[in-house]
């Protein structure tokens, strides 16, 4: 066995880490040990708590305290999901004096925001406040329960059924479905919730980080000690085929239809180019160039590019984080938006494979 590994899992925008036994990386730490162990690595991986919706800068500062708390010797990796990526490119440049990071060397982020999402215009105010209060609870009643009544289901898609009535959420409406949800849950559970909203209601300075034209975090510098990669991901544009795919289950079809809601807010505002030095590596993975629309249905995926180019995975923003369909697998993979994409158990096993290369900075296979 060679030498000890530390790799930590940063949550992205409204990380739940904190939420008892609901995962927000589902699967991967698992899958990862397993691929460190193979390779004859001794690995240690830690899921990192955050605040919710607090800075890049405050949540980095977290991300710190659970770095030193837990990685005493070995190498250090950052791996960070959405926003978590900054959080972890924040913490590589602005600690980048102290003892801990000359063992820090890589710094791996997931479908990461460096040019922001318009979608974070739609959290902004009390309005968005109630948006993503029901997307997140009903995130957490999928991952407690598999899936949500279908009568539930049906309310939440008629809410995005199209994006001027998600722009537009009724206080009522909104109100009587974050009831519904919650009523099913254990009120230890709901306390969770409850102190992780108050959180979310004190301080959302990351919704407004996360617009493309909040471009101060993002200009972080890279360091020079620390090699840098990501993962790009794109799903599939909403269409008839992405419906079919999505499955003749009435549920399937529910959810299809916010992913569809969610995918045409993010491509409202297109923008980007792509760098020559991406271009290869991004028509290897998806078969042609993404555009300025292209998206995993949360980030642009051109948004997506900084560093070396690990992996493209053709799948939606948390497909690539074990939130798909596949509940067959023990134990299960539970799909919250069915893109119709078909990520499947194998193009998760072979993302973070990838991942593992570049964090042992190995050839990518």
């Amino acid at each position: 066995m060679r030498d000890l590994q530390h790799v930590i899992l940063v949550p992205g925008f409204f990380g739940f880490s904190e939420l008892g036994d609901l995962p927000y990386f589902a699967h991967v730490a698992e899958v990862l040990t397993d691929n460190f162990t193979q390779r004859g690595w001794e690995v240690i991986v830690t899921k990192s708590s955050t605040s919710p919706t607090a800075s890049i800068a405050q949540r980095a500062a977290r991300l710190r305290e659970v770095v030193v708390d837990v990685a005493h010797e070995g190498t250090i990796h950052l791996v960070g999901h959405s926003s978590g990526g900054l959080d972890a490119w924040w913490l590589a440049h602005e600690d980048r004096m102290e003892p801990w990071t000359r063992r820090l060397a890589s710094v791996c982020g997931i479908s990461v925001p460096h040019g922001g999402t318009p979608l974070a215009s739609l959290f902004t105010g009390v309005q968005g406040h109630r948006v993503l209060q029901l997307l997140s609870l009903a995130t957490v009643y999928i991952l407690r329960f598999g899936r949500l009544p279908l009568g539930l289901a049906a309310k939440l898609v008629g809410v995005f059924a199209r994006v001027d009535d998600v722009l537009r959420l009724n206080r009522t409406i909104a109100d009587q479905l974050y009831q519904q949800l919650l009523s099913d849950l254990s009120r230890e559970r709901t306390e969770q919730l409850s102190a992780f909203f108050s959180d979310v209601r004190q301080d959302q300075d990351l919704v407004a980080e996360l617009r493309p034209e909040a471009t101060e975090v993002r200009a972080i510098p890279d360091n020079p000690a620390v090699r840098y990669g990501c993962v790009v991901t794109q799903a599939a544009r909403p269409g008839p085929r992405t419906a079919w795919r999505a499955g003749l289950d009435p549920y399937g079809q529910m959810t299809h239809g916010i992913y569809a809601t969610l995918h045409t807010l993010t491509g409202r505002r297109p923008s980007g180019v792509v760098p020559p030095v991406y271009r290869d590596a991004l028509f290897r993975a998806f078969a042609r160039l993404p555009d300025g629309r292209s998206s995993d249905g949360v980030v642009p995926t051109l948004a997506q590019l900084r560093g070396t180019f690990v992996h493209g995975a053709g799948g939606d923003h948390l497909d690539v984080i074990g939130h798909f369909d596949d509940p067959e697998h023990e134990p299960p993979h539970f799909d919250w938006l069915a893109s119709g994409t078909g990520f499947r158990r194998r193009d998760f096993e072979r993302l973070w494979g990838r991942v593992t290369d570049f964090l042992l900075d190995e050839p990518l296979s």
